[in-house]
């Protein structure tokens, strides 16, 4: 009997101390449903670490793929407009441009320096006008009405002084007291008995002191 009441004591006790188990275990239910927020929290942090440096990987290739690229460049500034044309002062052209001019020779040159220049009168009204070239040693530009020549000396065995323009197949022929100009191609000439002041004092002087004759001819026929 008394056995029997200690196990009865001992059957109370065991079920209290069941019954109170579920108890003691609650607050680590709670301290688990607590935490979860917790874990919950880390990832959202980890989350928005892992977005914040994967903007900054972004930025940082794209500053790096704008330093390697090259910089656009304005068209606008790269074609420059063709610069304004300048006028030039258009010198005198020369009277006829010979094919195949030349340079003159120390002798054509010396020829050259006997020329008369300047405005010549002429018989029948004509002139002529003469002038060197200044942009070539030795030519000279010959004009008049209707007609306009370049000219350069040509030596002659008879020491007179010859100016052609072999293109147009001119002569200007100058003697001590008067020059002429002629048309080979046509056999004329275009001007004669021109003169210039150094002409005309020659030419008088033949007048009044005439050269000897080459042959005396007086008595002869007796």
């Amino acid at each position: 009997m008394f056995k029997t009441a200690i196990l009865m004591v001992w059957v109370l006790l065991t079920g209290s101390a069941c019954a109170q188990a579920p108890v003691k275990n609650a607050p680590s239910s709670a301290t688990k449903v607590r935490t979860a927020p917790s874990v919950s929290s880390s990832h959202a942090s980890a989350d928005v670490t892992a977005s914040l440096q994967a903007q900054a990987n972004a930025q940082a290739l794209a500053s790096v793929q704008a330093k390697s690229s090259p910089a656009p460049v304005n068209a606008a500034v790269q074609v420059s407009s063709p610069p304004s044309p300048v006028a030039v002062p258009s010198a005198l052209p020369p009277a006829r441009l010979a094919s195949g001019d030349r340079a003159m020779g120390a002798e054509e040159l010396a020829i050259a320096d006997r020329v008369h220049q300047g405005h010549l009168a002429c018989e029948l009204g004509a002139t002529v006008r003469l002038d060197a070239d200044p942009s070539q040693p030795g030519y000279f530009n010959v004009r008049g009405k209707g007609f306009r020549y370049r000219m350069h000396p040509v030596a002659t065995s008879t020491g007179a002084i010859r100016l052609e323009d072999k293109k147009a197949g001119a002569v200007w022929l100058q003697l001590a007291n008067k020059s002429m100009l002629m048309d080979q191609n046509k056999g004329r000439r275009i001007a004669d008995e021109c003169a210039h002041p150094e002409q005309v004092v020659f030419a008088q002087d033949m007048k009044h002191n005439p050269p000897p004759k080459l042959f005396d001819t007086t008595g002869m026929g007796r």
